[in-house]
């Protein structure tokens, strides 16, 4: 199992300023907090399972006043330098509902 307690992810390529998530873990419970970019506040909760992949839930309020939820799937890939990137298949509820994959990656 990865472990990813400590870890902090932002998007790729969105750049320094984009929303930046700092992971922490115990066991396979997994939980995080993220702000940046357009993201005022927001958090994830959810589980690590034994191949590192991660299921979890979120939620997000946006510059806007926006509210988001939605839940995620995220699988690691092991670059080459040490750091993860997660490939990500997200799915968002609600009046904003909506889904996609995205990619965000390890920030050391």
């Amino acid at each position: 199992m990865i472990d990813y307690d400590g870890r902090r992810f932002r998007p790729v390529g969105h750049g320094p300023d984009a929303p930046t998530a700092t992971y922490r873990q115990s066991g396979d419970l997994l939980w995080a907090e993220f702000s940046g970019g357009h993201a005022r506040r927001g958090s994830l909760t959810g589980l690590c399972a034994p191949d590192g992949s991660l299921r979890f839930a979120y939620t997000m309020v946006l510059d806007g006043g926006e509210v988001i939820s939605g839940q995620c799937v995220s699988t690691p890939e092991l670059l080459d330098d040490g750091r993860i990137l997660l490939h990500e298949k997200w799915e968002r509820f609600g009046d904003h509902a909506a889904a996609g994959t995205s990619q965000i990656e390890e920030v050391r």
